[in-house]
């Protein structure tokens, strides 16, 4: 018997969303998931149920747990404050997997040269570069879904380039 497996679509840009993306895309069901965190009992679904739903918001190192069981880095689940660059990035990301056919084009280092400005181009020139590989056909869309779950934002290193 053949399986066909389907990309799961991103219902909107919550955090329980969110993590029932990232479980389908690693092809996990929520009593998988209950298990391996340690849930018993005959409602053990019941909490991932409603972290997905958005019913519940999981704790820091609940949240930890998950993501370290779906193996993303945590900044991809966390609840996001949009008065933060790396969270606005993070939301970046996920929006294009509710809209996949947006195009990016923030090219405005050069109009406003401070910090965080270039921290930001920094970010969009990566992800440019990825999604180029993945239209140009040099990496899959697992590897580039891999890529935006592990992406991490390293501190210090728009600093670096301009010693």
């Amino acid at each position: 018997m053949n399986y066909v497996y389907l990309k799961p679509e991103l219902e909107n840009l919550s955090q329980g969303s969110r993590i029932s993306f990232a479980r389908q895309m690693r092809r996990m069901t929520q009593d998988e998931v209950s298990e391996k965190l340690g849930l018993t009992g005959e409602c053990k679904r019941r909490s991932m149920t409603r972290y997905e739903r958005g019913d519940r918001i999981p704790k820091e190192d609940r949240l930890l747990e998950i993501a370290n069981i779906l193996n993303v880095n945590v900044k991809c689940l966390k609840e996001y404050d949009f008065r933060n660059d790396e969270d606005m990035m993070y939301m970046l990301l996920w929006m294009e997997e509710m809209y996949p056919r947006m195009n990016v084009d923030f090219g405005f280092g050069d109009y406003f040269p401070n910090k965080r400005s270039k921290r930001i181009q920094k970010f969009i020139n990566e992800w440019n570069e990825m999604r180029q590989k993945r239209f140009a056909h040099e990496i899959t869309y697992d590897e580039y879904i891999e890529w935006k779950f592990q992406y991490e934002f390293k501190e210090g290193e728009e600093d670096e380039e301009n010693c």
